[in-house]
């Protein structure tokens, strides 16, 4: 893995289903996938579209296991979590992530351990910039 898709060219909905079930195997046919999905109600047919187009934008590659062909990401979850994450916040929040927090803080209802965790990690944010000098 170790690729990130460019800012232009996020996963769709459905992709980033796909993309999850995948991270969580490392390795699937698109059978597997399937299985994982089953939820989503897709036909075989549509899963291998879309898989075909995900190979297509390099979020995925596949290699011929048999019969079948074994997909794998390409892209890595966390890089492609911030990319995606930055996109939203440059177009929902015109770049600012104060709002969001402030979004989250008051509209999600976060958990009390989720709320420690958030705060635990602002202040780690903030020490290593002071440590920078920044």
């Amino acid at each position: 893995m170790g690729r990130v898709p460019r800012n232009d060219q996020q996963p769709s909905d459905a992709e980033w289903k796909v993309l999850h079930a995948l991270w969580k195997r490392r390795k699937a046919t698109s059978r597997e996938l399937l299985e994982d999905l089953s939820n989503e109600g897709w036909a075989y047919t549509t899963l291998k579209t879309m898989l075909t187009r995900m190979e297509e934008k390099g979020f995925v590659r596949s290699r011929a296991l048999g019969n079948a062909a074994q997909y794998e990401p390409l892209i890595e979850r966390d890089e492609t979590q911030r990319s995606a994450l930055r996109s939203m916040i440059e177009r929902v929040f015109e770049g600012a992530s104060g709002p969001l927090l402030a979004h989250l803080a008051e509209e999600e209802h976060l958990s009390a351990s989720d709320r420690a965790e958030l705060e635990r990690k602002l202040r780690a944010s903030e020490t290593g910039k002071k440590r920078r000098g920044r």
